[in-house]
């Protein structure tokens, strides 16, 4: 049974690291109604996404994270990958690993060069300082008094840590105190959004300050099951929640931001993608679309990892016994310590190969070794590093479908990894420096036996093998309602669904390439230049009324 179909201005579908940007903007100057639909709850997993550590009991939590998984394929030697997604307020950002990396000038600038007029660095570059709450760097390039507070790792206060800078300035990358500064070339600490020892996600620094104003409606537990069409114009969203189908009623926009694994589902539930796709699932399809879906891309990530012979320097030592009670009193009293940080505190950006004007590849470093016990992730006892090595701008591209019309049912995501042969020697030129960074003094002498992928493995050949056998992603899929002009673009360079009234798209899965980096910090920019877009638009068709 249907219920009443409440009108609002806005609908914004998905509270995440996009959504409650959007829905936070769009809401601020009390004119517009807004309802803001998400379909995890508060409750569930809240505790544990305050404290950073918390990413941790997170990472598998059904009640806070979609848990979907790839289909096998080549790429994965045969294997399902789990592509951990948020589902509470604050999306991805209440799971994450915290970690804020804008991007490289030259992505935005691709992005500007393959026709999306306004998305140059030059034009995002406004947005991300005014999102950003952050004291280091320059104020030509960083913001001061956004909502977002970005803070750095401290770098002191993990001596392993100053060794693996050591070693990384004598194999040539000197130390970058910016990550986001002018270069994104050399090793740093990394930047994070973590204050006071409080995760600092969307749903804390844009919905919390927004939740009490009479014109923003949230609602929980609302699972959107298809977007309302009237002819071209989009006027609404079917939803499900609590047991009941409902209906809301958008009177000027809805915005869809529910990321690049359901956003693409949303939209092929509505009858918008490929028809015969549709068609043989049984969906009427409404209007053709082929690159609903398509351009799939992430950063694809096996894990090295080391032994250390030396005791305390890693933060397994630190994860059980009187040193974790000493450890949740630190954080207790002051905020501070193991719990108070990201899992990732350093990384290294570099150059695979010379003639290159910008690095191309990372290696993110994590100080401790995790194991998997059943469902759950746990620090080992043994003392040992883990290293995320990959491509920066993965090529392999691969796809997100519905297999059914149930809009319960999960989506077949094929990643098809290492399918482009710059990714391939990508990756083998990462897992190359990793290896040359633990065997340089004052690190080698502290580094044991290479764990995995194990030092016998040497050839090209293997090593690719242990990849498609091992690798995971690093959580950042992108661009499958891609911006653009071309055949296989979804939305325009306002984020306008191609062919469609009302009807826009903004989260990861606009990306037409990857940033260089962690896509958190590029998604709440795009829901802070969305809402730009739309605000500017209302304004427009005020003017043109009056």
């Amino acid at each position: 049974m249907t219920h009443d179909q409440p009108t609002y201005d806005y609908i914004v579908v998905g509270a995440g690291s996009s959504g409650a940007v959007v829905a936070a903007r769009l809401s601020e100057n009390g004119c517009h109604r807004v309802l803001l639909l998400e379909a995890g709850t508060e409750d569930s997993g809240y505790f544990w996404s305050r404290i950073p550590v918390g990413v941790s009991k997170m990472i598998d939590l059904p009640a806070v994270n979609w848990c979907f998984s790839s289909e096998p394929d080549e790429g994965s030697g045969g294997r399902r990958i789990e592509v951990p997604r948020g589902k509470m307020l604050g999306g991805s950002s209440s799971i994450n690993g915290m970690v804020y990396i804008r991007g490289q000038a030259q992505d935005y600038d691709h992005w500007a060069q393959l026709g999306n007029r306004g998305w140059s660095w030059q034009d995002v570059l406004p947005v991300y300082k005014r999102l950003e709450n952050y004291a280091g760097g320059s104020d030509e390039l960083r913001g001061r008094s956004g909502p977002l507070r970005i803070t750095d790792t401290p770098r002191h206060k993990i001596p392993l840590l100053e060794k693996m800078i050591d070693a990384a300035q004598k194999i040539g990358l000197p130390f970058n105190a910016d990550l986001n500064g002018a270069t994104q070339e050399g090793v740093g600490m990394s930047q994070v959004t973590i204050a006071k020892g409080r995760r600092q996600s969307t749903a804390f620094c844009y919905l919390d300050p927004a939740r009490n104003r009479p014109n923003l409606t949230i609602e929980q537990g609302a699972l959107a099951e298809t977007l309302i069409l009237d002819g071209r114009r989009c006027v609404g969203v079917r939803y499900a929640a609590n047991g009941q189908k409902r209906q809301a009623r958008a009177s000027r926009e809805v915005v869809v931001c529910t990321g690049s694994i359901a956003s693409p589902k949303l939209l092929e539930l509505s009858g918008i993608g490929q028809g015969e796709r549709l068609r043989s699932l049984g969906i009427a399809p409404v209007h053709e679309l082929k690159g609903v879906g398509e351009n799939l891309r992430d950063h694809y990530s096996p894990r090295v990892k080391f032994a250390i012979n030396a005791p305390n320097a890693t933060f397994n030592d630190n994860a059980r016994g009187w040193r974790l009670a000493r450890e949740a009193l630190k954080y207790a009293l002051w905020g501070e310590g193991f719990l108070a940080t990201t899992s990732v505190p350093i990384r290294l950006y570099f150059r695979t190969r010379p003639g290159l004007e910008t690095p191309d590849a990372t290696v993110s470093i994590l100080p401790f070794l995790y194991e998997r016990i059943g469902h759950e992730r746990k620090i080992s006892r043994r003392r040992g590093i883990t290293m995320n090595v990959n491509v920066l701008r993965s090529e392999s591209t691969g796809s997100v479908h519905i297999k059914s019309a149930d809009p319960a049912e999960s989506p077949a995501i094929r990643f098809n990894f290492l399918s482009a042969r710059a990714d391939r020697e990508g990756v083998l030129a990462a897992i190359s420096k990793g290896r040359e960074l633990m065997a340089t003094s004052p690190l080698k002498e502290l580094t044991g036996e290479e764990i995995a992928p194990g030092a016998h493995l040497r050839t090209d050949d293997e090593l690719l093998d242990w990849v498609r056998h091992n690798a995971e992603t690093t959580y950042h899929p992108v661009g499958t309602c891609k911006m653009g002009n071309d055949a296989m673009a979804v939305v325009d360079n306002e984020l306008r669904v191609h062919g469609l009234h009302s009807l826009r798209v903004a989260d990861a899965s606009i990306m037409p390439t990857l940033t260089s980096g962690n896509t958190n910090a590029p998604c709440i920019m795009i829901g802070e230049k969305c809402a730009e877009m739309v605000l500017a638009a209302a304004v427009a068709k005020e003017r043109q009324a009056a």
